[in-house]
């Protein structure tokens, strides 16, 4: 069966989410959270790619990134990968493979979807159930985009900016919108566009990439019954 192509295009952010391989561990302690932003924030340096969002799970991380060229994701992630999974197996005395093959990825709609995709990112620990509010989950960018805490990796997106003329301004306007649920059919939305590598975004954005990188991206249209067989949690 052929892999699901996955497109990046310069401008246009992108979730990523990278799992371990049978969904076993791949941070242990806080030094492998620690090594992992790291190893991060050099390949984004590296590669010109901006990071907006992120939290790192215990088995796997979800990333927000806006790349400058189309390889620039691609490149972060295979960086990222190779030095992270040579520390593991050094620090822990294991060979083989951490993560679950290829990363997944989806297009971001900027204008109407990205802070309902940054929400989804840094409320995972809450839907895991591992804390009762985000702010509570330390290897998260609610750390910097709702408590206001320095991240030195993260770049704030033009529509976070949006929130406010001030930092306190964007810091309490942000926390605002974490007031309000996520629907289940935007999360399912969000899940589904991720396993078929779809743009998250309406009609209008899916014939506009079509016609930037000349190709299908797809598009999943809400309302569709999930696939329970190959359901993302979380």
């Amino acid at each position: 069966m052929p892999r699901k192509v996955r497109f990046y295009t310069a401008g246009i952010p992108s979730h990523i989410v990278q799992r371990g391989n049978n969904k076993q561990v791949c941070f242990f302690c806080d030094d492998d959270y620690g090594f992992y932003m790291k190893v991060l924030n050099e390949a984004l340096i590296a590669n010109n790619v901006k990071l907006h969002a992120f939290v790192l799970m215990t088995n796997h991380v979800h990333l927000l990134m806006t790349p400058s060229d189309h390889e620039g994701i691609s490149k972060v992630m295979q960086n990222v990968g190779r030095k992270y999974v040579r520390y593991i197996n050094r620090i822990y005395n294991r060979t083989g493979t951490l993560w679950e093959g290829r990363h997944k990825a989806s297009l971001i709609d900027s204008g109407r979807y990205f802070l309902i995709c940054q929400r989804y990112i840094e409320l995972n620990p809450v839907r895991a159930k591992m804390v009762d509010l985000p702010q509570e989950y330390n290897w998260s960018s609610y750390q910097h985009n709702g408590v206001g805490k320095i991240i030195e990796c993260i770049t704030p997106h033009d529509e976070y900016l949006k929130l406010g003329q001030s930092k306190q301004s964007r810091l309490n306007n942000y926390r605002d919108l974490f007031l309000h649920h996520i629907s289940s059919e935007q999360i399912q939305h969000i899940r589904e566009c991720l396993i078929h590598n779809y743009p998250f975004g309406d009609e209008k954005f899916k014939t506009q990439l079509e016609q930037t990188l000349e190709v299908k991206v797809g598009q999943f249209k809400q309302g569709r019954p999930v696939n329970n067989d190959n359901k993302l949690v979380n």
